[in-house]
């Protein structure tokens, strides 16, 4: 079953630089940003008080005590800065982008540019020598940004960890929707439908079990995230602990409604969650209650949600539900094949015998719906069946149907 639901969450990002403007200097002329050769080369990295790199920023080498500069250099989102200048001593200084001209961040003498090599000067503002220049206000302030660091830090350790657990997830799930296929492939042609099956089941218990695993680990890691306990209710549901699964989804739905993000996709996800479990267990009023508000959450993927309600009452040998679910996803969505065929299926189990001519006689509509799943899926997977039960009525049979050409808007 196609499953919308996405699979990540965000990083919190970590506090930046502090806005320092420490040392005087006298106003700044402009510089050449191309020197002249022969040349040498400077390269380094800057970091804040905070221990992380600078973001952005210039570094500027001067012959006179950082008062004008001679190269400028732009520091990188990573920190790092590059650059050429001609031979000699200079003093390195780095500023922020805010810096008034006046002042300088940081800086350092006696930096010896020579020809042919590349020199390192890095500007790390977390050392000792620096830290002790800061204000007192200053010093606060960069305390409380350290604690918020850390606790980011923390916080993106454990989102990465859920995040790699997601993409087991992701797998596990395209795994158990395509068990079938797997399990045919794996015993041959020859293996009996008996045997297929029964492999089947081990492939969907394995990964359901695996999936419930990592989500009941994840969700007791970060119980605010949303999207670990609509996966956590899937597997459950594929697990068929359904009372499990019905807390867990209606838990989902708590928790996006109170997020300061909302995702339709999740809620989405729990409300269809919600319905299979009411499909699956006879409630049909319910389940039809839960596919309709997943529709409405989420309605580009209205089409998708009605047709697995349609599926499962398939399989539930619900004709009736059957029938009226399939008939809301062709609402929809009316170009898709599989809730005409799904109609159908429903409606011919109602045929009935003329008992004077002993001919089959299909209820309104049956016909219909699987012409026109003939016409939208001509080699569909039911195509053969299809063909074979309009026969069975002596229907004709349309081959002729073609796709409309698209128009242009």
């Amino acid at each position: 079953m196609k499953r919308t639901i996405p699979l990540w969450l965000v990083l919190p990002a970590a506090a930046g630089m502090l806005a320092f403007a420490m040392l005087p200097a006298l106003a700044q002329t402009p510089a050449p940003t191309a020197p002249t050769v022969p040349t040498g080369k400077i390269h380094g990295r800057v970091t804040s008080p905070t221990g992380f790199p600078a973001t952005s920023g210039t570094v500027s080498l001067s012959t006179d005590g950082g008062h004008t500069s001679k190269y400028t250099f732009q520091v990188s989102a990573t920190g790092d800065f590059a650059g050429e200048a001609a031979p000699g001593t200079y003093t390195a200084v780095f500023r922020q982008l805010d810096t008034p001209p006046e002042k300088m961040v940081d800086s350092f003498d006696g930096v010896k540019v020579v020809v042919g090599q590349d020199v390192v000067r890095d500007f790390d503002m977390s050392r000792k020598e620096f830290i002790d220049r800061l204000t007192e206000d200053q010093k606060k302030q960069l305390e409380e940004l350290k604690k918020k660091n850390a606790e980011a830090m923390k916080t993106n350790e454990i989102i990465k960890s859920l995040n790699a657990d997601l993409k087991v997830v992701s797998q596990d799930f395209k795994d158990a929707d395509t068990a079938g296929a797997t399990a045919r492939q794996t015993l041959g042609a020859t293996a009996s439908n008996a045997d297929v099956e029964a492999r089947e089941a081990e492939i969907r218990l394995a990964k359901y079990t695996e999936i419930e695993t990592l989500m009941l680990k994840d969700t007791a890691a970060k119980a605010d995230a949303s999207v670990l306990w609509a996966q956590l209710g899937q597997a459950q549901v594929g697990l068929k602990k359904y009372d499990e699964a019905e807390a867990t989804f209606k838990k989902t739905l708590e928790l996006d409604a109170a997020s300061k993000k909302p995702n339709i996709a999740v809620q989405g996800t729990a409300q269809s969650g919600l319905g299979e479990i009411y499909a699956r267990t006879g409630k049909v009023p319910e389940a039809n209650a839960a596919y309709d508000a997943a529709a409405k959450i989420n309605p580009t993927s209205a089409a998708l949600y009605l047709k697995n309600e349609a599926v499962i009452f398939s399989q539930m040998n619900n004709t009736d539900a059957e029938v009226a679910a399939a008939e809301e996803a062709i609402k929809a969505d009316p170009t898709q094949p599989i809730p005409y065929y799904l109609k159908g299926a429903g409606l011919v189990q109602k045929t009935t015998q003329d008992p004077k001519t002993q001919k089959l006689i299909a209820p309104p509509g049956c016909l219909e719906a699987y012409q026109k799943y003939l016409e939208l899926a001509p080699n569909g997977q039911y195509a053969n069946d299809v063909r074979g039960i309009l026969a069975g009525f002596e229907q004709k049979i349309d081959n002729s149907y073609k796709a409309p050409k698209a128009t242009k808007k």
